[in-house]
């Protein structure tokens, strides 16, 4: 097989219902590119349509030319299009008193004369922790539903993985958590002399927590919301990259929606006599596709040229648009 069976218009037409996609890939490969262009064509459908980049890297921006950092921001002069990089400074910081209130707690519960603040720098220092920021304000977006359609222009493929993959490690990690302040709830009552029930804000935490993390695992594994698109160049490194990782997206349950890849050099724009440089360049990309045909096959959703300058701007955004949408 070497052709598209279905075109990213058809996979987007058999999935009407489609509402929450996700752009991710190697670095480099065009990921942000491709989910700008994808956000400008749902909203030229008529749906209020927000592009929201969960990269801490974020370049929205400069894709732009606007600053939409912090805040969504109408882009492209299309009226239903907007923009939005996400701050997690603010969310850190909240989490970081959120968790202090809670050793607090624990430590007054437990009559310990510790302070917190050990322990609170012990969590947040943890590389994961502004991950899982990012996860909730990803969540937060989709569970306040203010738009039609939400295009995510994801980290690179493993943060992705790990940031899609929290609410399957949240939920595991929120059972245990509840089995044993249950455990440690019933053990304090057995062991004090007053019979009075006392307000346990940790155990309404976490069962709070708990249905948000089912919430979130619901909308990301629904196969008519929900896709995840990789983005590849024809190139050994970047098909390695999702070759490998697309098989963990299944193991989450997350859909995967196709394979997106972007660079390709057009062949009727090259002349016989043209550098070998350009000859090799060819050569070389076809020997790439040979291979992504044969590992993605009729999943492959588009094929977009190179252009002769780079994706940046509302024109060549269009452009890029009506390529991946043929």
């Amino acid at each position: 097989m070497d052709q598209i069976t279905t075109s990213m218009t058809k996979y987007m037409k058999d999935h009407p219902n489609l509402k929450y996609i996700f752009f991710g890939g190697k670095g480099g490969v065009g990921k942000t590119v491709m989910a700008g262009a994808a956000a400008l064509w749902a909203a030229k459908q008529g749906k209020k349509t927000l592009l929201a980049s969960t990269n801490p890297v974020h370049s929205l921006s400069n894709l732009f030319g606007q600053d939409v950092f912090g805040k969504a921001v109408n882009v492209c002069d299309e009226k239903l299009c907007y923009a939005f990089e996400i701050d997690t400074h603010d969310t850190i910081e909240r989490s970081k008193n959120e968790i202090r209130e809670k050793i607090n707690w624990f430590l007054r519960f437990a009559d310990l004369s510790t302070k917190a603040d050990e322990f609170v720098e012990s969590a947040t220092m943890n590389p994961a922790f502004e991950e899982s920021a990012m996860f909730e304000n990803m969540t937060d977006i989709m569970f306040k539903d203010e738009y039609d359609f939400y295009v995510f222009d994801t980290a690179p493929t493993a943060n992705a993985r790990r940031l899609l993959g929290m609410s399957k490690v949240y939920s595991l990690w929120v059972e245990k958590m509840l089995k044993s302040r249950d455990e440690a709830t019933t053990l304090r009552e057995a062991l004090s002399f007053s019979k009075k029930k006392e307000k346990d804000p940790l155990m309404d935490y976490l069962l709070s927590f708990k249905e948000r993390m089912a919430k979130a695992q619901s909308l990301l594994t629904d196969n008519n919301l929900t896709a995840f698109f990789f983005a590849t160049l024809p190139e050994a490194l970047p098909i390695a990259v999702i070759t490998r990782f697309i098989n963990w997206f299944y193991e989450f349950g997350i859909p995967v929606g196709g394979v997106l890849v972007n660079g390709i050099i057009q062949k009727d724009q090259v002349a016989a006599n043209a550098a070998e440089f350009v000859r090799n360049r060819v050569k070389m990309q076809d020997e790439h596709m040979a291979t992504i045909w044969n590992i993605f096959g009729d999943r492959v959703r588009a094929v977009v040229p190179l252009f002769e300058t780079e994706v940046k701007g509302t024109h060549m955004l269009n452009r890029l648009m009506g390529n991946m949408f043929t």
